[in-house]
C-alpha cells in the first residue's frame, strides 16, 4: 500500500507551477480538513471554476512507494476542495478526468502543517465588501443571473447583496467598523 508522503528534509525543494492531469491527484491523508466541504461550497467552487477557471494552484506532494519512489501520483496538500468541484466538473463532463491542473510541487514543507496553515489562516471578505463587488459587477453590465451563475451563489442571495449596496455610504462605513451588525444594516433598508 501506497500512503508515503515526501516529508521535509534538509534537501527538499518547492518547484515552479507545474500541469498535472486531474487524475494523477489524490486527497491527501495529511490534509488537516477531516470533515468534507459541504454540497453547496463545492457547487460553487465548480460553478467559479467553470466560470474563470482555478484562480490559486493546487499544493501537492509526490507520493512515494514503501521503498520511497514516486507512484506517478500526487496528494492535494493545499486546494481538496478545487480538485473536488473539477471531479463535479468530470461527473458532469464538463472536462475529461484527465484535465491539466496548475500545482506546485512543494517537499519543502511538513504537508499536515501547511494543510493546517491554509484553512487556520484564511479569512472571509467582509460582507460589505462582497456587496459592492458585486454591485460593480452589475453596474458593469453583468445580469444577476450570470453573477449568481458565475460565483456559485443563488440569485436571491445576490440580490439582497444588490439590496445592500443601496444603503448609505455612512451605513455601510458603519457595518464596516463594527458599529452596526447586519441585522441593523438591514433594518436601515427596511425603512
Amino acid at each position: 500500500m501506497t500512503q508515503a508522503i515526501a516529508t521535509h528534509d534538509e534537501h527538499a525543494v518547492q518547484t515552479g507551477v507545474v500541469l498535472i492531469p486531474l487524475n494523477k491527484l489524490k486527497k491527501s491523508p495529511a490534509n488537516a480538513r477531516k470533515t468534507p466541504h459541504a454540497k453547496a461550497e463545492i457547487e460553487a467552487l465548480a460553478a467559479s471554476i467553470h466560470a474563470k477557471g482555478i484562480l490559486q494552484n493546487l499544493v501537492v506532494a509526490p507520493e512515494l512507494s514503501e521503498a520511497g519512489a514516486s507512484t506517478g501520483l500526487y496528494f492535494v496538500t493545499i486546494g481538496e476542495g478545487r480538485r473536488q468541484a473539477q471531479l463535479l466538473r468530470v461527473k458532469r463532463k464538463q472536462i475529461a478526468e484527465t484535465e491539466p491542473v496548475r500545482c506546485v510541487i512543494d517537499t519543502g514543507n511538513d504537508a499536515a502543517e501547511i494543510s493546517l496553515d491554509e484553512n487556520v489562516t484564511r479569512s472571509p471578505m467582509s460582507v460589505m465588501d462582497e456587496v459592492e463587488a458585486f454591485a460593480g459587477l452589475v453596474d458593469g453590465g453583468m445580469s444577476i443571473d450570470n453573477v449568481a451563475r458565475r460565483f456559485g451563489c443563488t440569485v436571491r442571495l445576490v440580490e439582497q447583496r444588490l439590496a445592500l449596496a443601496r444603503l448609505s455610504p455612512k451605513i455601510r462605513a458603519a457595518y464596516r467598523k463594527g458599529d452596526i451588525n447586519l441585522d441593523v444594516a438591514r433594518a436601515f433598508f427596511d425603512q
